[in-house]
């Protein structure tokens, strides 16, 4: 790759970025070819990943995708998180498994320009052929001349990058990327509690927030009596949010510290009108199955039909929401745990009319997401008490309010009916779904798009989905691998079914299902190779799921109605970092336990029943099973792997341990 010279502007060399950096400037002792990395004339290295850290490991993925190019050590890589910038970072949007595959070459390219400038430099001060010369361990080297980065960053600098050609070093020399198993880089700092996420930012002058949130669905203010909540020592303001630009409505209590405003808010009382006061979800469940869409005409006899029925669930991430806003006469400053800091930036720009440079949005480390934070209603909310406060304003939500004013993962029903050949083996299949579009967005309100969205069906089997939509009547919003989590669980879980009613082996149903060539079917076998042979009184559930350009292939063992063991073959082409994608994997098979065994949302008089993890019965370590995850390589392009194991997971869990029958959890009340 040749760069243009164009892209030199102003002493900085911009490669591998969306947008070029006009007007930037380059200090005279720092080398930044690009927006991704700098050196400075003593060798440090420092990185900018793009992209927020919930978790996910992307900021050691960044890490290890420069330390490869670069030729150091992962311990030689200082990063730093970017701000909000599309126009500086493009997309810094994490969600639907897009990071690795849309980071991984960019930043690569970054790297290697660094080094090949680098190398450049050191031969045309040795006054030899490039080709000569190699960059290693922070340094070019040439037979036993030795020229530090930091002593050539001027000289790098200076290059027009349109003379150099850039080039990638190829998979079969890597010497991090998928060869280490490099924990997370900011590991160390997340157990010592050094790393500050969203919930510690505390700019001087902050003060506190919480709110008082409506008490049943879609209710709004009616009346406020904040005599005594003013009263409390320490609270400073109450105002009212409006729910059209203050995030979901509701009272908030402005104090100097968290004790304070929480006993202000207690000391409010507030009045409620509108919304539904005696919804319950044991109706709305009702309501979805008589919407089911009918049983197209079968080419044959159906011989076997069953109708699964999924619950509301919540994101439940261990750092609940939060946000902290600075409102002054020459702009915004937001500091947030968000999943999009770019699109954040512009969105405020446009709410409040400010230009967008007078709008800056640091992103906090995020003590997870799950989908829940591409939505913004906690940072509108701090905006708005900073305003009332004219001082910095956090706030925060309590586990209570993160529970039960959540943007849901929608409920759904499905009705799957299957014909099958004389051995059991099903040549045709109807799925239909009746569920709820995620409200946070317009576009979802569109069968066609919900469909393309959950219908990962992956086997040779002719057939028909036809998706009902109803008007979700409360927030609902994304949630780990979306719709593919619902109509995977019921298709996997129908399919498991019809091997066992004919007495089929699981694995050799789905290989006979599956292409001979395709990836789907090498990592099933992979997994059953693994996972070895069923010894007696263990059940076996088995699954696959081809989504972000990943295949899996779940194989679960359960005994006495519990999971003990977990196999996960899995193949998302070039594995950039080992130990991240291992960890991915393990995550979606907690959440899929987790889901399966009993975790759901219930609303009973207009209200959501849980409130913490008392209620919404996440799995607990003595009940996580042993998980296997073997990772399958090839040469498909890199695919995503943050969401791609639940969907599987679940459905190979809940058969495993007797509980696919009518959805998930059985026996626990869905709804």
């Amino acid at each position: 790759m040749k760069i243009s010279r164009r892209t030199f502007l102003g002493g900085v060399l911009v490669v591998g970025v969306p947008v070029a950096l006009p007007g930037s400037a380059q200090a005279a002792d720092e080398f930044a070819p690009n927006v991704f990395v700098r050196l400075d004339d003593r060798g440090r290295i420092t990185v900018t990943a793009p992209k927020p850290e919930s978790g996910q490991g992307v900021r050691t993925m960044v890490a290890l995708l420069v330390a490869e190019e670069l030729m150091v050590g992962l311990d030689d890589v200082r990063l730093e998180q970017a701000h909000g910038d599309t126009a500086r970072f493009g997309s810094q949007a994490v969600g639907g498994s897009f990071s690795a595959r849309q980071l991984h070459e960019p930043l690569r390219r970054a790297a290697a320009t660094a080094r090949c400038l680098l190398v450049t430099a050191a031969a045309r001060r040795w006054g030899v052929p490039v080709e000569e010369c190699a960059a290693r361990d922070g340094a070019v080297r040439h037979g036993r001349r030795v020229l530090r980065y930091g002593s050539l960053v001027r000289d790098a600098a200076a290059l027009d990058p349109a003379t150099v050609p850039v080039t990638l070093t190829p998979p079969e020399r890597w010497r991090l990327l998928g060869r280490t198993r490099a924990g997370r880089v900011d590991a160390k700092a997340i157990m010592t509690g050094k790393a500050r996420y969203g919930i510690d930012t505390r700019p001087p002058g902050t003060l506190v927030a919480v709110v008082l949130r409506p008490q049943w669905i879609g209710a709004v203010v009616d009346a406020v009596d904040d005599r005594a909540a003013k009263a409390v020592p320490g609270v400073v303001a109450v105002t009212t949010l409006d729910p059209a630009t203050s995030g979901q409505g509701g009272v908030a209590v402005i104090a100097r510290s968290v004790p304070e405003a929480l006993r202000g808010r207690e000391a409010l009382r507030v009045t409620w009108r509108g919304g539904t006061p005696t919804a319950d979800s044991r109706q709305w469940l009702a309501d979805l199955e008589t919407a089911l869409p009918a049983v197209p005409t079968a080419p044959g006899p159906v011989a076997f039909e069953a109708t699964y029925k999924l619950p509301l669930l919540a994101h439940a991430p261990m750092e609940p929401m939060n946000a902290t806003a600075h409102v002054t006469a020459a702009g915004l400053t937001v500091w947030t745990p968000t999943q999009d800091p770019g699109t954040l930036r512009l969105i405020l720009a446009r709410q409040f009319g400010l230009d967008q440079a007078a709008v800056r949005v640091e992103t906090a480390l995020t003590g997870g997401s799950f989908g829940r934070r591409i939505e913004f209603d906690p940072v509108l909310e701090a905006v708005a008490c900073s305003r009332v406060a004219g001082a910095p304003v956090s706030v925060l939500w309590t586990r209570d309010d993160d529970m039960r004013h959540d943007s849901y993962r929608p409920m759904s029903v499905h009705r799957l009916a299957a014909v099958v050949d004389a051995e059991g083996v099903p040549t045709w299949r109807a799925h239909g779904v009746a569920t709820w579009p995620l409200n946070i967005l317009p576009f979802f309100d569109n069968p066609d798009i919900v469909k393309a969205n959950g219908d990962h069906f992956p086997y040779t089997v002719p057939g028909q989905v036809d998706v009902t939509l109803r008007d979700a009547p409360l927030r609902t919003g994304f949630w780990r691998s979306v719709y593919a989590g619902h109509f995977q669980y019921a298709e996997e879980s129908f399919l498991a079914e019809l091997g066992h009613r004919a007495g089929l082996d699981q694995v050799e149903l789905r290989r006979r299902l599956l292409p001979a060539d395709s990836r789907l079917r090498r990592v099933l076998d992979v997994a059953a190779s693994r996972a070895g042979h069923v010894r007696p009184g263990v059940t076996r559930g088995v699954a696959c799921h081809e989504e972000y350009g990943s295949v899996v292939a779940v194989v679960a063992d359960a005994s006495e109605g519990r999971v003990r063991r977990v196999t996960a073959a899995v193949d998302v082409g070039p594995v950039l970092h080992l130990s991240g994608v291992r960890a991915q994997v393990e995550g979606g098979v907690m959440d899929a336990l987790s889901t399966v065994s009993g975790a759901q949302i219930t609303v009973r008089d207009g209200r959501v029943v849980q409130s913490s993890f008392r209620d919404y019965a996440w799995a607990r370590i003595d009940q996580a099973p042993d998980v296997d995850v073997v990772l399958v390589p090839s040469d498909a392009p890199v695919g995503g792997v943050g969401e791609l194991s639940y969907p599987p997971a679940a459905a190979a869990i809940a058969f495993a341990t007797g509980r696919p029958v009518t959805g998930m959890p059985v026996g626990v009340g869905v709804g």
